[in-house]
């Protein structure tokens, strides 16, 4: 199934930055992928946050605490770095749905080992996508947002190491 994208919108103004207009349009592209997916499993982690339950329930409702506040922090500097770069950021459900490669929350709550699962496939999901906005920022010798996409990078696999833990017997 094909998503529309809403077109990102460049600044009427030149920018002279040292990367070119098609360089700096591919990686806003990128990154508003990635917020896309960020502000998805950041929507995510606080919905599990406020729904789960069982013998875990305050671990998890914790963990999960620590986690969506990180992800709600880190989506103004994926937006600030799109805004640098000269494009519009997309902020609204349709142009992060559109965007994002991770599925929306499952309408009934699941159980708290699902949700682990769940929140694993997701930060590797924006993993993923952070490998893909840090190619074409280093192809472009775009060092912020290379610099940025090494930041996203160890917090994910970090948390997704993290998660799966949780989840061995």
């Amino acid at each position: 199934m094909s998503k529309k994208q809403p077109a990102l919108h460049a600044s009427p103004s030149p920018i002279h930055i040292g990367i070119s207009d098609k360089d700096r349009a591919k990686i806003a592209e990128h990154l508003a992928k990635l917020l896309a997916d960020t502000y998805t499993l950041y929507l995510t982690t606080h919905n599990f946050h406020w729904n789960v339950t069982g013998p875990m329930f305050n671990t998890l409702h914790l963990m999960f605490m620590g986690q969506y506040t990180e992800l709600w922090n880190a989506v103004d500097p994926i937006a600030e770095r799109i805004r640098a770069l000269g494009f519009s950021v997309p902020g609204s459900y349709q142009g992060f749905g559109s965007r994002t490669s991770l599925d929306d929350v499952p309408a009934t709550p699941p159980k708290a080992q699902d949700m682990i699962s769940i929140l694993v496939k997701g930060h590797e999901a924006v993993a993923k996508t952070a490998r893909e906005v840090f190619s074409a920022a280093d192809a472009a010798n775009d060092q912020p947002t290379a610099d940025l996409m090494t930041q996203r990078l160890d917090v994910h696999e970090k948390t997704a190491w993290m998660l799966r833990s949780m989840l061995e017997s």
